[in-house]
């Protein structure tokens, strides 16, 4: 069950994200990927930060936490192929 929760909450994540960052049309796969990936750069800025604590607990929670990583994922992927 974990794993689909996962998932889902990867494919909304991304699919903010990329509404966000004005990216083009992404798939369901690279949504749930970015999403997912979001989550886990989340996971180290946060607490680096000191505001990883209050994140954890509900569904909409994981996919603010998870939304805010994608998008610093599309940023920074947008940065290096403009380099």
């Amino acid at each position: 069950m974990g794993l689909i929760v996962a998932l889902i909450v990867g494919a909304i994540a991304g699919w903010l994200a990329g509404l966000l960052v004005k990216g083009h049309g992404q798939g369901l796969l690279v949504n749930i990927v970015v999403g997912i990936l979001g989550a886990v750069i989340a996971s180290f800025v946060f607490p680096a930060l000191g505001m990883g604590a209050g994140m954890q607990g509900s569904i909409v929670a994981a996919i603010i936490y998870a939304t805010i990583g994608a998008v610093i994922l599309l940023v920074i992927l947008r940065l290096v192929n403009r380099a």
